[in-house]
């Protein structure tokens, strides 16, 4: 597994990054609270992603309305 890449998807029906570029540009509230969900629980967890995780929870805390 010293090849392994896991930002390699050889047999996903992926569309190229090309062709959704622009619809990643921007995300509803309720998908930046979403994610925003995710990435704290991944924080809380302690694996080796937590502090990138934590990180990118609050950059998008910093910058969507909270939810209340």
């Amino acid at each position: 597994m010293d090849d392994y890449d896991p930002f390699e998807f050889p047999d996903s029906d992926l569309a190229p990054v090309e062709a959704t570029a622009s619809r990643l540009a921007l995300l509803t509230l309720e998908e930046a609270h979403d994610l925003l969900r995710v990435l704290v629980a991944v924080a809380q967890e302690g694996g080796p992603v937590s502090a990138e995780a934590d990180r990118l929870a609050k950059e998008i805390a910093a910058r969507v309305p909270s939810e209340n």
